[in-house]
C-alpha cells in the first residue's frame, strides 16, 4: 500500500453543493484526515453550517463577501478563511474557491436553518 493518493481535480465529475458546484478529491476509501475540494460559487450560494468540520477557503477568481454569522466581509483572490464548527456560512458574488474541509468532507454534516 502505497503512502500517498492523487486526483486529477480538473478530472473529477462536478456535483452540485450549497455553494454552486464542486469536484471533490480525497473523500472516498479510509481516509478520515481531510478533502480538497476546487468550488465554483454561483452568484448568491445558500447560507449553512457544520457540527464536526472545520473548513479552509482559498479564494482563487473573482471578488466578493463571504457572510460570516451574519457579517458580510469582502474577499478577492488569496484570501483566506478559516470556518469553524457551527459558524453559519455563505459566499456572496461569483468565484473559484479551493476549500478544505477537516476532517474528510461528510455530507451528513451540512445544515440549513432553512
Amino acid at each position: 500500500m502505497k503512502n500517498y493518493h492523487i486526483e486529477q481535480l480538473d478530472e473529477i465529475p462536478s456535483t452540485l453543493c450549497p455553494c454552486g458546484t464542486t469536484q471533490r478529491a480525497f473523500v472516498g476509501g479510509d481516509n478520515t484526515v481531510a478533502s480538497i475540494h476546487l468550488v465554483d460559487i454561483s452568484k448568491d450560494s445558500r447560507a449553512h453550517y457544520h457540527r464536526k468540520l472545520t473548513e479552509i477557503y482559498l479564494i482563487l477568481e473573482g471578488e466578493g463577501h463571504m457572510e460570516l454569522d451574519g457579517e458580510m466581509i469582502p474577499v478577492k483572490p488569496l484570501t483566506t478563511i478559516l470556518i469553524q464548527p457551527g459558524c453559519r456560512h455563505r459566499a456572496v458574488g461569483q468565484m473559484r474557491i479551493v476549500n478544505i474541509p477537516i476532517p474528510v468532507y461528510d455530507p451528513d454534516d451540512e445544515f440549513f436553518d432553512d
